[in-house]
């Protein structure tokens, strides 16, 4: 080392410039770090964000997202149960906490912790009660509305669930998505469709396709469908990670066809000409007693009406407009995510999205449910007792 500019200088090695001399001066350090040039010491990671907790037998299955990691690489988090500040450890989303006891109430808390140590705690999870009574879940959202105009992106599917889920005892809250509007303007999207919830778990409403003057589609359940607009590349809705797929991209070319809305088997397919793009593929279920496909994306408009609307995805997707008329809506209580709209002599609209649905089932050697709301099918088949909302209600246990 040596001295200059009234402080002692040390080898030049961890900012990007560099001059001859190979040494810093303390005017010269506060200068880099003016330019963000200098580097920082690493930190403690940030807390936790949106944790939710699913209660189970006897356990809980805590999901978060992960915080900003300080400068040095997270290596594990940590969950912390209230009451009785029971832990697990995991170096990832999601962490189940076992050792729990049945019928007492818990929230969730969780740390992140790198090289450095361990930071802060997140806020509390939703209170979740495990059980040794559980339920199967199909929760679908409902699904994005179409873009508008030449080219219009097909909407995204609604979020879909299914597995399983220690509801607790009383009366527990379902909701059941209703599908997002169809764009009346070049210069918004779709609208995304609305969550549905059963006890701990939401599904998250799919997002809408682009419009001309947007590009890209909007994040969702499923990610709603792109369109290249005046000549912009456009690029697909992202999906919800564990809920769906993304929409469609669409590279540059003006008034050609839009992409697909993504579903929740299979992402959107992207246009590549004037004809739109199909929708993804949704995904099957038997949890009702038969398998049934629903969650199909939204297929794309057409750059003219000369051109074909593409389809959309198996499940309750919505056509896009084109050659065979007007888009059309995603099918009602599937999440299908609307068509994108089109041109024929002026813009045409794109379609809404589907609604969602709420279904469960469980063994039935296990008694009724002692009330319900929204009038849901309740049907016994198969060795299940099996409820089936189409619109919002409750059921109490």
């Amino acid at each position: 080392m040596r001295r200059g500019n009234g402080g002692v200088i040390g080898k030049r090695n961890a900012p990007t410039t560099t001059v001859a001399s190979g040494v810093w001066s303390l005017s010269e350090v506060q200068e880099a770090k003016q330019a963000s040039i200098w580097p920082t010491a690493p930190t403690v990671p940030g807390a936790p964000t949106s944790v939710s907790a699913a209660g189970g037998d006897a356990q809980a299955t805590v999901s978060f997202t992960a915080p900003s990691d300080g400068g040095s690489t997270i290596t594990s988090y940590t969950v912390t149960s209230s009451p009785g500040n029971i832990t697990a450890s995991g170096s990832s989303s999601p962490i189940t906490v076992t050792g729990l006891t049945n019928g007492t109430a818990y929230t969730f808390t969780v740390k992140a912790t790198n090289a450095v140590g361990t930071g802060a705690a997140s806020s509390a999870s939703n209170s979740v009660t495990p059980s040794a009574f559980s339920v199967e879940y199909l929760v679908i959202a409902g699904g994005g509305g179409g873009g508008y105009a030449h080219g219009g992106g097909g909407g995204g599917a609604g979020g879909y669930r299914t597995g399983s889920v220690a509801p607790g005892s009383g009366s527990i809250t379902v909701t059941v998505g209703g599908g997002g509007a169809a764009s009346g303007s070049r210069s918004t999207n779709g609208t995304n469709g609305s969550d549905s919830v059963f006890s701990s778990i939401t599904s998250t409403g799919g997002g809408g396709g682009a419009s001309y003057s947007v590009n890209d589609g909007s994040s969702g359940g499923s990610g709603g469908g792109a369109t290249a607009g005046a000549g912009t590349a456009g690029t697909g809705g992202a999906a919800t990670s564990g809920q769906g797929n993304n929409g469609g991209n669409r590279a540059s070319a003006t008034n050609e066809g839009g992409s697909g809305g993504g579903g929740a088997g299979a992402a959107g397919s992207a246009s590549t000409g004037r004809a739109g793009a199909a929708g993804g593929n949704g995904s099957s279920s038997s949890i009702g007693g038969s398998s049934v496909t629903r969650g199909g994306g939204g297929g794309g408009g057409a750059g003219f009406n000369t051109d074909a609307g593409g389809a959309g995805g198996s499940g309750g997707g919505g056509t896009g407009h084109g050659s065979g008329g007007a888009a059309s809506a995603g099918s009602a209580n599937t999440g299908g995510g609307g068509g994108g709209g089109g041109y024929s002599s002026s813009d045409q609209p794109g379609a809404a999205g589907g609604s969602g649905l709420v279904i469960i089932r469980y063994p039935d050697s296990s008694p009724a449910a002692s009330a319900t709301t929204g009038s849901p099918t309740i049907t016994v088949s198969g060795g299940y007792r099996i409820y089936q909302w189409t619109a919002s209600g409750s059921i109490t246990f």
